[in-house]
């Protein structure tokens, strides 16, 4: 009897499943807090040179505010003052509307920088001066934190194929906690560098194990339900993110106020069960079978049980699976999943780098940023909605060519949309922001689908590393602006076009059992 049978029959979906959601609610609330962070923490607020040294004759002191900057700091370009440079000696002339002299010397800030404290109270940048020359160094921030959720995809997802998945959430929960309070802690640029390095190492733990305990537990009619409509408390968490950082808007104290819920998760943990089509693959069919008969009891349906017994789980695992030890060696062995795996990863680069490109550059809309993170968050509701019936009806592999290439035509569309039409702007925004989180919501489901049980988390571990891998620079694609101030945007609308394309390349699993080994891979796939 195949797993997705005994599940179906003798399980079914209930209490048990409910249960098993609510108990990782908080954390997976958490996940979100953590991955935008960056957008609050290092949040550069309006600044300029600061030139109370200037005064040389003791005029300069009698000017307001307004006058002396007016004296002390050039203007750019576009009229606006210079945030990095300042005279050398006070333009006194400028007062008068005369233009400053010609051997006017214009040098980089001698004495520091002065910040608009009336959004943040402190950031990254208020923090080092994280602005300037060393701008690059406050994009750093988000690439450590990528680099480190990078590396502990492939490590968690090996672990929790290896050991299970119950004990390595345990694990990611208290890392976590760890780490962030560690980084709030920082009393250094590169301490904390290193610490948001390995929460966010720690942290994809959470996020790649929740989801795969979530979509194992339930049977085939209900796991579009249990990939995309449940990840809505990462959505939650999303909405929830703005107002924390609107009244905690000093960054420390941020860090700290989105790890709390961790400490509840850590409790509730002692409730959580283990995978028992985890324990079934990997040869413990009694386990198994114990866990099961919870789900049943807990669910009403313990009169389905009387036929299914630790032999009849094991079933769904007869061959050399049950004793092998996999890794992510086996996710490239043999052509069909080494095909498989190859383009998940560019799927995965696509749609991630898409989805955090426009996310991470949200203050581009000339919106409250407050209030175009709302936005964002809020659209994701009726996005996941939609894409879970759409999916459900139609299929994986068209909903996530048309999230994919739907975005690269809103990214498209906002290149001919001047920048003074910031509602226009925000609007394809917001669509594009909805398609790409559509897009995202699928590929977790589609990828869970795709790979066998004994390789599951390995397989999500693989792509979530690769997709990290090209996030990680997705912050310094902005900076492509100094060569041309729309590559950026054309670099992530190519993105998206041609990650499209490559999902077309995939087979559709819509309807179909959940594979459990690397064999049911390699031949043709049953449908339900």
């Amino acid at each position: 009897m195949k797993f997705d049978s005994a599940l179906s029959e003798g399980a079914g979906f209930g209490k048990f499943q409910i249960q098993l959601f609510l108990i990782q609610f908080l954390s997976r609330m958490t996940l979100p807090c953590h991955f935008l962070l960056n957008n609050f923490i290092a949040a550069v607020p309006s600044h300029h040179c600061n030139i109370t040294a200037l005064d040389n004759v003791g005029v300069f002191w009698n000017l307001t505010q307004e006058q002396q900057l007016v004296v002390g700091v050039p203007k750019e370009q576009d009229g606006t003052l210079s945030s990095c440079r300042m005279f050398s000696e006070p333009q006194y002339q400028l007062l008068s509307g005369r233009e400053s002299s010609e051997d006017a010397e214009i040098v980089p800030c001698r004495n520091g920088l002065v910040y608009d404290k009336s959004t943040f109270r402190s950031t990254l940048a208020t923090e080092w001066d994280l602005v300037c020359s060393r701008k690059l160094m406050n994009k750093a921030t988000a690439t450590a934190f990528f680099i480190g959720v990078m590396v502990g995809s492939p490590l968690f997802g090996y672990l929790s194929d290896r050991f299970g998945r119950r004990p390595l959430l345990l694990v990611s929960y208290l890392s976590t906690m760890t780490f962030a309070v560690l980084s709030a802690l920082s009393t250094s640029f590169l301490m904390f560098a290193i610490m948001r390095f390995l929460t966010g190492m720690c942290l994809t733990g959470i996020a790649i194990i929740s989801f795969v305990l979530n979509v194992e537990w339930v049977n085939i009619d209900r796991r579009t339900f249990a990939g995309i409509i449940i990840s809505l408390d990462v959505s939650l968490g999303s909405c929830i993110l703005p107002a924390i950082a609107y009244f905690v808007n000093e960054w420390r104290m941020l860090i700290l106020a989105v790890t709390s819920p961790l400490l509840l998760s850590v409790i509730a943990w002692r409730w959580l069960p283990e995978s028992a089509r985890w324990l079934s693959a990997n040869g413990r069919a009694e386990a198994a079978h114990q866990y099961i008969m919870k789900c049943a009891e807990m669910n009403n349906r313990t009169e389905y049980m009387e036929g299914i017994t630790p032999e009849t789980l094991l079933e769904s695992s007869q061959d050399e699976a049950t004793d092998a030890k996999y890794t992510f060696v086996d996710i490239f062995k043999t052509p069909n999943i080494r095909w498989l795996s190859i383009w998940l990863g560019i799927l995965w680069c696509g749609a991630q780098i898409t989805y955090f490109g426009i996310w991470l550059n949200i203050s581009g809309f000339g919106v409250n940023i407050y209030l175009t993170q709302f936005i964002f968050a809020a659209i994701e509701f009726p996005t996941k909605t939609g894409a879970y019936f759409f999916i459900q009806r139609i299929g994986r592999r068209p909903g996530e060519m048309g999230a994919l290439l739907s975005t690269g035509v809103c990214l498209l569309i906002n290149l001919f949309v001047a920048e003074e039409k910031r509602i226009i702007r925000t609007v394809v925004g917001v669509f594009g922001k909805a398609l790409s989180e559509a897009s995202c919501a699928i590929i977790y489901l589609y990828t869970a689908e795709l790979y066998p049980t004994v390789v599951r988390q390995n397989g999500l571990g693989y792509t979530s590393f690769v997709a990290w891998l090209a996030v990680s620079v997705s912050p310094f694609i902005v900076l492509l602006e100094d060569v041309w101030y729309l590559l950026p945007a054309l670099t992530y609308c190519a993105v998206a076009f041609g990650s499209g394309l490559v999902a077309s390349l995939l087979p559709e699993t819509l309807n179909a059992r959940l594979p459990e080994t690397i064999e049911d891979i390699e031949r043709p796939r049953k449908t339900q």
